[in-house]
């Protein structure tokens, strides 16, 4: 196909985005008392694919668009951002939609995957129909150095100007990058964890950010969706303020993934590469 690609550092639609928060008032148990604050908001975010429905998901409703492209890669629906020729929101409230073009060769496979999902028994891991497609067949990486120790120190308090909305009101997830310099470029928030790293997968690919020798940081527990999320992007090194799970620990050695917890208060602890693998 020969149809030229949007300029994706652009946004898509000019439909204002929803609220991320809204104030709601609350009384205590007695009923004598009431005040108000500020909660994150949710949106129903309906994606298809050449007019055809994939999936409705549940988001934060900032940064759609980079949502949209980190969740085509993320999810393997798209093998590289070039795939998607067009993008456009609509909608209004909490029902949001989004139309994506994208090239015939990862349309067919899309819909070979449907079709050979059709009659099989669910397994019930967040919404995939097969084990097969839990644990997919990915490209090892070629590996990467570990940071720099300094880079990770104090790193919890420096992303929290990264997370405006979970400073205002809680109840979200961030993911940021840092660059090959230790520098904090980019965060995305939302209430799904796993939707605040497509954000940021999205937005780096949007604005042309390299992610070579840069790693990644998530906020919440490391399961192995993150895992794959990353190795599709192609981030080398991946920092969780939350403990691994023990699938995502195989998963991130087996695929030469840099994988390090951060504690609130002890030193950093590297899951992978395992430490008989280390120079």
């Amino acid at each position: 196909m020969n149809a030229k690609r949007p300029d994706c550092s652009a946004p898509a639609s000019t439909t204002p985005e929803p609220a991320a928060s809204q104030t709601y008032s609350y009384s205590n148990l007695q009923y004598t008392e009431s005040a108000s604050t500020a909660l994150a908001e949710e949106v129903a975010l309906a994606i298809a694919y050449n007019g055809i429905s994939q999936a409705v998901m549940l988001v934060t409703p900032t940064d759609l668009e980079d949502f949209v492209v980190g969740f085509s890669l993320g999810s393997g629906i798209i093998q590289d951002a070039s795939e998607i020729y067009d993008l456009q929101l609509s909608g209004s409230g909490s029902a949001q939609y989004a139309q994506v073009t994208i090239a015939n060769r990862a349309f067919w496979n899309l819909k070979q995957q449907r079709r050979q999902l059709a009659g099989t028994s669910g397994c019930g891991l967040c919404g995939v129909e097969a084990v097969e497609q839990a644990l997919p067949d990915l490209q090892v990486l070629p590996g990467a150095p570990l940071p720099p120790a300094e880079w990770l120190d104090g790193l919890r308090q420096r992303i929290s100007e990264f997370q405006p909305l979970g400073q205002y009101c809680g109840a979200v997830h961030a993911a940021v990058f840092m660059n090959d310099q230790g520098q904090l470029l980019l965060g995305r928030e939302d209430i799904g964890r796993h939707n605040a790293l497509d954000k940021l997968i999205g937005g780096l690919i949007r604005r042309n950010i390299s992610t070579t020798g840069g790693l990644a940081i998530v906020t919440s527990r490391c399961s192995l969706e993150l895992i794959q999320k990353v190795l599709r992007a192609g981030i080398q090194t991946l920092v969780s303020l939350s403990s691994p799970t023990g699938l995502a620990v195989q998963w991130a050695r087996r695929h030469n993934l840099n994988l390090i917890h951060l504690p609130q208060k002890n030193a950093p602890r590297v899951y992978s590469p395992a430490l008989e693998n280390q120079a």
